[in-house]
């Protein structure tokens, strides 16, 4: 890797020697002065400090963004910002195709410009998991795993034979092919350093590993030691072409733990404990650290799934501090001895290493003692709804009302029942709806008990198996997700579960789906050597993939007589999973109500059948023997699970793993790939074309012009955010990316997901701006991705209404350039490439907001858009802005001259009334967004220092 050598204006570059072997690296210890206290900053701001002293050139990064870092004010609110440079980046294949698109488009553009296309790489080594595109078809057999992969491949092979063209044309980037792994399971297994190495300008230098990845779980790593983070696709790129991550000083969040977790609770109960307390304290934007002696005695699997579940607390990172657990976790998980050597007297000579003793500054603290943890569930559409366990009978009943109504008024129900609920037992009661009761020997969901709102039918499956199903039947019990299945603890808990289960003689409920998919090959490596498998299997949990699954809504079909069942009579039936998110319709569209639970539980309430069940003193299900079987009766001790955990997973389990992890199967490796330096492009895909980004472009950048007679695209109102910009979720019939799907042959049950086609410039444009639930107040009563087209009618307010993308067309047919009004808070919620590059690619050259969410404002410039605010006070309402006005922007010129203006004129022309001028205020923020601005984005910014370098 080229590289500008850091300035070093604190004289900080030093060598350290490791088992006989010199590395450069930047100490941290060199950076003294009045008001700058490095020794007492958290983990995590040192880490960002090595980062600033190694990559300090003077202009993005400067000795006083040094000194604003080592000198933090640990009470101060943000406002600080600095360019972070991450060691690597890692993605997934969802949210990863785009950037390897734009990179190869823009060999392509390097090539039209006389330049060598093979000279175009990731400048920052970049990794890719494919792992967000298998769906739990088939499931409940041994077959079922090669049959969705088969399906997988089938579906996405216009993809795959694009990422496998990439995984062979870049340096620096690889694949890890389908069918292996959740990417950060892979991550912490395999991919992850702690401490990284790269020779820079013939010099190899050691510096912490950090990472940005393309999946908001990046921060999984951050139980190793890892600042590491998810971000959009435009910073991602960004990154992979060496360029800095803006970011804001944040404020550190210190979470002390003590104590040990009791007999009975899991790595999920104390994820899901965290969660509830962290988002009730309110930590969004914020560094979560964990320290103190506690830390010493979580294993680093428990480490890494708190990590995982930082984007469910709201921060940008949950870390914990290198020590002597990250080391043995390293080792077991099959990393060199040299790197061993090397991460342990890195961060003991940089003052990374944790002593629990010794407590960092922080801006806010919390406090947790571990042995106060207790089993928890948490749902029905929120991860921060932690439920205990014993509470979870009345809770799932009183969250019941919101889906399906109170108790209702049946024949044989009294008053009592109706007064006892939700909070107390009803009283017993034999009849139900006026039938006589059901034998005792028939399965049901229904309750037995009344006092909850009750729509019991019956069921009939193509092998004859008749049951009732009800409000509150588990119909998919899910062992999915990294956050649990990297966790050896839970994982082999679960097993032996199953394992007691069917030596009882227990059984899943007939309506129930049941997937296992682990995030890592080494689970079922670990699982067979123990002999466990067959217990899994037999209570349906068989192998359905190695990757995300039900987690991310690729849960498959539900059982198809369950399916019709649920739909007929509108019931609110339940999912159960080892997940990480269960927001409402994310699951699958025929589960209302979600939960988050541990493995064993997941598989707890498969056998039940209900969440209408008090799992500490309600049977479970009945043995072979007649007798009822409790919970406590299959729950395996610590002991156990310590014993198997010692007996079945070995260092090489992991070596032997992770050896080829790049090379894929046989199905990967004969997939028909194009060859050479730029892409061959198929003009009949529908998945992956080529980006239009540098259509045109020219090795110098044109003049930046003012703004002149532009029509406003949309007028929104406050907190519009990045999911009602982006397209997301599935593609309609009638919308305008499925009548473009249907017009290049693609049938609509093969339309798949927005998040499968964003490699398809064309889909995702028609999708921008098309959520449901935006209202655009130029088009009123209408809800949804429509407008009105001002080209159409004599007279403003004949304007017709039209979709977003329509309208747009029409106005670029016309060389109308556009712009967006917009209230606080735009751009919002999660870092979405699509919500940018869709808005430049609509025509929009300028949005004009209230307030901006940080990374989506610096998204705009890097996709060309000008991103301005109103003055303080005025807002488009207050200033008689309708968005029936033609535009002017006036003042832009003066970043010609080498100056950002601080701002410009804005004028809107009504067709008739009075004029409205303002100064807008320029947001462009940073020398490096102005950089982008003037060469027309950040690609574009890129590939021209690449010509000229």
């Amino acid at each position: 890797m080229t590289t500008l050598a850091s300035k070093d204006s604190f004289g900080a570059k030093s060598t350290l020697d490791v088992d006989g072997k010199s590395y450069e690296i930047f100490r941290l210890d060199k950076v003294v002065g009045e008001g700058l206290d490095v020794a007492s900053l958290p983990y995590s701001l040192k880490v960002l400090l090595e980062n600033l002293l190694r990559t300090e050139d003077g202009a993005d990064i400067a000795a006083d963004d040094i000194k604003a870092l080592a000198g933090w004010d640990e009470t101060a609110q943000p406002d600080k910002e600095i360019q972070f440079t991450p060691a690597r980046v890692i993605m997934q294949d969802f949210t990863g195709v785009p950037c390897i698109v734009d990179l190869a488009t823009l060999r392509e553009a390097a090539a039209e410009l006389g330049a060598d296309a093979s000279k175009i790489n990731p400048l920052a080594p970049a990794e890719m998991v494919i792992d967000h595109s298998v769906i739990a078809e088939a499931f409940g057999t041994p077959e079922a795993f090669a049959r969705n992969v088969e399906i997988e491949y089938d579906r996405n092979k216009e993809r795959y034979q694009f990422l496998r063209w990439g995984q062979t044309a870049f340096d620096d980037f690889k694949v890890v092919p389908p069918g292996t792994g959740i990417v950060h399971q892979v991550n912490i297994e395999h991919l992850a350093r702690t401490v990284f190495t790269r020779e820079v300008d013939g010099v190899l230098q050691a510096y912490p590993d950090t990472c940005v990845g393309t999946d908001s779980h990046t921060t999984m790593v951050n139980g190793l030691g890892v600042v590491g983070f998810g971000v959009g696709g435009i910073e991602a790129e960004a990154a992979l072409l060496g360029q800095p991550v803006s970011m804001l000083i944040p404020r550190v969040v210190g979470f002390k733990l003590h104590g040990d977790l009791p007999e009975g609770s899991t790595a999920t109960d104390l994820v899901l404990t965290i969660t509830e307390m962290l988002r009730k304290h309110g930590v969004v934007g914020k560094f979560v650290e964990f320290y103190g002696a506690g830390v010493t005695a979580l294993p680093l699997a428990n480490r890494a799934t708190i990590g995982n579940m930082s984007p469910e607390f709201g921060s940008t990172i949950a870390v914990f501090p290198i020590d002597d657990e990250t080391i043995s976790y390293l080792k077991l998980t099959g990393r060199s001895e040299e790197q061993l050597k090397l991460v342990e007297a890195y961060a003991k000579e940089q003052g990374l290493w944790h002593d629990p003793a010794v407590e960092p500054r922080f801006s806010e603290q919390l406090e947790l003692d571990l042995s106060t943890v207790v089993p928890s569930i948490a749902g029905p559409k929120r991860p921060q709804d932690r439920v205990a366990l014993t509470d979870a009978k009345p809770a799932f009943r009183g969250a019941l009302v919101d889906y399906a109504g109170e108790a209702q008024d049946t024949t044989g129900y009294d008053e009592a029942v109706e007064e006892s609920f939700p909070g107390s037992d009803a009283p017993s009661y034999s009849g139900g709806n006026g039938k006589s009761p059901a034998p005792s020997d028939h399965l049901s969901a229904a309750p037995a008990d009344g006092g909850r709102a009750s729509d019991p039918v019956e069921v009939t499956l193509e092998d004859g198996t008749t049951f009732t199903l009800d409000h509150g039947a588990v119909t998919i019990a899910s062992i999915t997700s990294c956050t649990n299945t990297s966790n050896p603890s839970v994982m082999l808990g679960a097993a032996l579960l199953a394992k007691k289960a069917v030596e009882k003689g227990l059984a899943r409920k007939p309506w129930v789906k049941t997937t296992l998919a682990p995030g890592s090959q080494v689970v079922s490596d670990y699982y067979d050597k123990s002999g466990l498998t067959p217990y899994l299997e037999k209570l349906g949990f068989n192998l359905v993939g190695y990757g995300c699954v039900t987690c991310i809504g690729n849960s498959g079909p539900l059982i198809p007589e369950v399916s019709a069942a649920v739909q007929e009579k509108d019931l609110a039936v339940v999912s159960v999973l080892s997940g990480n998110r269960n927001f409402e319709g994310r699951i699958n569209p025929d589960i209302k109500m979600n939960y988050l639970a541990s493995p064993p539980l997941v598989i707890a309430y498969a056998l039940a059948g209900t969440m209408d069940i008090d799992l500490f003193n309600d049977p479970i299900g009945t043995a072979s023997d007649g007798t009822d079987v409790f919970l406590k009766d299959i729950w395996p001790t610590p002991a156990e699970v310590e014993q198997v955990i010692g007996q079945a997973i070995a260092s090489d389990m992991f070596t032997k793993g992770y050896a080829d992890v790049f090379a894929g199967d046989e199905r990967w490796q004969n997939l028909p790939t194009p060859t050479g330096d730029t892409f061959t492009w198929d003009e009949d895909s529908t998945y992956v074309r080529k980006a239009p980004y540098f259509d045109g472009m020219d090795k110098t950048p044109s003049p930046v012009t003012d703004i002149e007679g532009a029509r406003v695209l949309l007028k929104l109102g406050d907190s519009v955010t990045t999911d009602h910009i982006s397209p997301a979720g599935n593609i309609k019939k009638d919308s305008p990316a499925g009548k473009y799907l249907l017009e290049h042959g693609v049938e609509q049950r093969d339309f798949n997901s927005y998040g499968s086609r964003r490699g398809n410039h064309e889909v995702m444009i028609r999708g921008t701006f098309a959520n449901i639930r935006l209202r655009n107040q130029i088009a009123p009563g209408t809800e949804g991705g429509f407008t009105r087209d001002f080209t159409q009618g004599s007279d403003p307010s004949d304007a017709p209404v039209t979709s977003v993308y329509d309208a747009s067309q029409s106005y670029q047919a016309a060389g109308t350039p556009l712009v967006v009004l917009a209230g606080k808070e735009y751009g919002s919620g999660s870092s979405r490439d699509w919500a940018a590059k869709g808005t430049a690619l609509l025509g929009v050259k300028a949005v004009i907001a209230e307030s901006y969410e940080r990374i989506h404002r610096s998204n705009l410039i890097g996709m060309g858009v000008l991103p301005l605010q109103f003055p303080e006070g005025q807002t488009a309402d207050s200033l008689g802005l309708t968005g029936e006005e033609t535009f002017s922007i006036t003042g832009v010129t003066e970043l010609n001259d080498g100056r950002t203006p601080k701002t410009v004129k804005v004028t809107a022309t009504p067709a008739d009334g009075d004029v409205v001028e303002l100064d807008a205020v320029v947001r462009i923020d940073t020398p490096g967004e102005a950089n982008y601005y003037r060469n027309g984005g950040i690609l574009q910014y890129v590939l021209r220092n690449l010509l000229n370098s």
